[in-house]
């Protein structure tokens, strides 16, 4: 959809975020900002109805030749809101106490009784796309897809801090690490754990609830393939309407 701009050819402000009034102007004609790039431009506009997830069967995982092809499972419905996995992913992977590679969203919703109100909690982390919109719009190849096994990686001394990337992210999985002036983000913990030998993430291992789920889609008798290819299997994925393929699946 074509961007809706101001007389200098811009969205509202001097640094490309858009105004609140644009917001409820997009908002009153059902459209809802998926994105916005760090020059101004609108990355996407969708219906308010489908930005959200959606059950899909297994054809969603899809088959592509990364090998192995890690990808990562998770049961929303048993997280309780411990936050081991954010310590343990800050502890391997160094970070800083503003940022975050992995979080969890909460909500109220009505339980089975109407009037009884529970929480729903909802880990989210990079989702390590098949056709990553970060890497898309990264002006230095800063960040990238690794051709082998599909995880979505930064090389920090490329990156410039532009945090287009950031913005192009469909699920705000990305931080900007003021100490190394470079963005950061989850990369299933390759460079401190797969890289050395290690078979899982630092989050699944320190999950009590078995709510995360690791391990190699190129390996039909691997786990999380089973999980994921049992027939009329019904999956999540996030945000479905970015078409960013997703290497993440909720159950």
């Amino acid at each position: 959809m074509e961007s809706m701009k101001s007389n200098n050819g811009t969205l509202s402000g001097n640094n490309g975020k858009v105004s609140l009034e644009e917001r409820r102007r997009f908002l009153s004609l059902g459209l809802k900002i998926t994105g916005v790039l760090a020059g101004g431009s609108m990355l996407s506009l969708v219906p308010v109805k489908r930005a959200k997830a959606e059950l899909l069967g297994a054809g969603v995982v899809g088959t592509y030749s990364y090998e192995p092809h890690y990808a990562m499972l998770i049961y929303n419905d048993r997280c309780i809101d411990c936050e081991r996995c954010l310590e343990a992913c800050k502890q391997t992977n160094n970070v800083p106490s503003y940022g975050y590679r992995i979080t969890i969203l909460g909500r109220k919703k009505i339980g089975i009784a109407a009037s009884k109100m529970i929480r729903e909690f909802l880990p989210v982390l990079c989702n390590q796309c098949n056709r990553p919109p970060c890497v898309r719009v990264c002006p230095t190849r800063a960040t990238f897809k690794d051709k082998k096994n599909g995880i979505v990686m930064m090389n920090g001394s490329l990156c410039i801090g532009c945090k287009a990337c950031m913005t192009a992210c469909p699920y705000n999985a990305r931080y900007y690490n003021r100490d190394t002036e470079s963005v950061d983000k989850c990369d299933f913990c390759f460079s401190r754990r797969l890289q050395n030998g290690e078979t899982s993430t630092a989050c699944v291992e320190a999950c009590p609830a078995g709510v995360l789920f690791f391990g190699d889609l190129s390996d039909q008798k691997s786990e999380i393939y089973n999980l994921l290819h049992k027939p009329e299997q019904e999956i999540k994925v996030l945000r479905p309407e970015s078409n960013s393929k997703p290497n993440v699946f909720y159950l």
